[in-house]
């Protein structure tokens, strides 16, 4: 097991990786956010959904990806319709658009990163993907309750005996 000092480290490293998630999200187009990135990416990944199966994915609230739900629709990149099961639901999808701004998205990133990983050999980045995606399984779905530590154990408490009480 790594020593709390490797661990410290590793926290101040991953701090680290809200800037590489900055300047990737400098190069979206101007009326796709990050936020409608991600959208666009778990309705990829995933297929189509409910609002709230996404809402659990992207961890926020219902109203935020209402949001995020309206916005792609309104540029055509997402279908909603009925779902069959619950009128009261969507079900989303990617449209031929949204599958190709996804596309594009993609292009995008993964040329930032061949710009900023130049310098690494193919060894090192397929080091990095493994670890990453190993880190990654190791945290799940990242939908659990933040890790606290147990209450210290209550201090025992000391009897002193009487020589009378020890017989």
């Amino acid at each position: 097991m790594a020593a709390q000092t490797q661990y410290e480290e590793l926290a101040r490293q991953l701090s680290a990786v809200g800037a590489v998630k900055r300047d990737l999200g400098r190069i979206l187009p101007a009326d796709c956010s990050s936020g409608s990135a991600a959208v666009l990416a778990l309705l990829g990944r995933h297929g189509d959904m409910r609002m709230s199966n996404l809402s659990e994915l992207l961890a926020v609230d219902m109203s935020v990806t209402s949001r995020h739900v309206a916005h792609l629709a309104e540029r055509g990149w997402i279908d909603r319709s009925p779902d069959p099961a619950d009128k009261r639901s969507r079900i989303l999808r990617l449209t031929p658009e949204g599958a190709a701004m996804l596309a594009e998205l993609s292009r995008r990133s993964a040329g930032l990163l061949a710009e900023r990983l130049g310098d690494w050999t193919d060894d090192e980045v397929g080091q990095l993907i493994r670890l990453m995606t190993r880190l990654r399984a190791s945290f799940g779905e990242c939908r659990t309750v933040p890790h606290r530590p147990p209450p210290p154990a209550p201090e025992k408490t000391q009897t002193t005996r009487t020589p009378s009480q020890a017989t």
